[in-house]
């Protein structure tokens, strides 16, 4: 146990000006700590006194020593996880630039409070937000404090833990961050908290490929409501593009081009690229030797893939089919992850398979066309 000699040696260790001696005061007084229970609260703060005094001590070489910061981020890992650890002491290790030291109270130590947590996320570095994020329980004032500061990689930490709770507002900064972040919006998507509104909001402005992963990661209980929410999102693009594009004007203007020989890739191209959706459907579904009936499908599918089949008939090259990808949506554009994917897909696509499929999906569109 503590007494007032030990701290008394400890004064005169830390007057004699010695590192290796601050050093060793530090474990020998963090183990004694450790190696008791049931300290009353006027002996946890001699503890805490004591050990603070080292700590400010030490800090100072710790900028240069590598011992010094050693010996301290193994002083954090030990008192991460009791429950008596001094507060101060607790608090000051939090509070360090070097988050080998600040991370295991960060992450894990119940003695700092709601208020503390909000005083670091607002002051301290990307690092020291994330190993905050990472505690296995966060109430909402933290998280908005947390996302506050706007940090993609905090975002995505508290998104995928499900003991961190998150408000209306703090969903609201994610939702904003996952129109560029496909994993991200994922993420999100599958969270059982996540207000019915604002999951509507998030499957309402996702690629289809962020749907279709979207649907399968999602748990039983959430599967009916994204499914819905999908459906009534496709459906309302539908009825947007039926309502606004004039498939008819389109292919006569495609035909035209196609008769003069000005129908070619370059001007597919410029057609996506100025989000003309009708002219982009129907001169690609005229490059491929295809039809709008076809195409059109392919292109409002909450899949990427098969919009590659026609593409690779047409043999077009990929910043076309990037750009093609992209013309599918009102506004904003694939996700690099999805993209890249959907790359890699149309790099090892064949054109006797691609072939082979649209000439099926063809006489499939034919068949039904004929049961009408």
């Amino acid at each position: 146990m503590l007494t007032r000699s030990i701290a008394d040696e400890v004064e005169a260790a830390i007057q004699a000006g010695s590192a290796e001696k601050h050093l060793d005061a530090l474990r020998q007084v963090t183990d004694l700590f450790l190696s008791a229970d049931g300290y009353s609260g006027e002996q946890i703060e001699l503890f805490g006194d004591v050990l603070e005094r080292l700590i400010r001590t030490i800090e100072l070489r710790a900028l240069a020593d590598v011992s010094a910061r050693i010996a301290l981020a193994e002083m954090s890992t030990q008192l991460a996880s009791i429950k008596q650890a001094p507060k101060a002491v607790i608090r000051r290790l939090a509070n360090n630039d070097e988050i080998t030291i600040a991370r295991p109270v960060l992450t894990e130590s119940a003695r700092l409070s709601a208020e503390d947590l909000i005083e670091l996320a607002e002051t301290k570095s990307e690092q020291h937000l994330l190993a905050i994020s990472g505690r296995w329980w966060l109430t909402e004032i933290v998280t908005d404090a947390l996302l506050k500061r706007h940090y993609p990689s905090v975002s995505r930490r508290l998104v995928s833990n499900p003991g961190a709770r998150m408000s209306a507002s703090g969903y609201a900064i994610v939702l904003k961050q996952a129109e560029s972040d496909p994993d991200l919006a994922v993420e999100t998507g599958i969270r059982v908290d996540l207000p019915v509104e604002q999951r509507r909001q998030l499957l309402q402005s996702a690629t289809e490929a962020v749907r279709t992963r979207l649907l399968s990661r999602a748990p039983p209980h959430l599967f009916e409501e994204i499914r819905s929410a999908i459906a009534a999102a496709s459906v309302g693009a539908s009825r947007e593009m039926s309502r606004t594009r004039d498939f008819s004007a389109a292919r006569r203007f495609v035909a035209a081009l196609s008769k003069h020989g000005k129908l070619n890739e370059p001007a597919l191209l410029a057609f996506a690229k100025e989000r003309k959706y009708a002219e982009t459907v129907a001169a690609l579904a005229e490059l491929s030797a295809s039809s709008i009936e076809v195409i059109r499908p392919v292109m409002q599918s909450l899949r990427d893939d098969g919009v590659l089949i026609p593409c690779r008939v047409a043999g077009l090259n990929w910043e076309t089919v990037a750009a093609i990808l992209d013309s599918r949506f009102a506004a904003g554009s694939m996700g690099r992850h999805e993209l890249a994917k959907a790359r890699e897909q149309y790099a090892r696509l064949t054109v006797e398979n691609a072939r082979r499929l649209l000439k099926f999906w063809q006489v499939r569109a034919a068949d039904a066309a004929k049961t009408k």
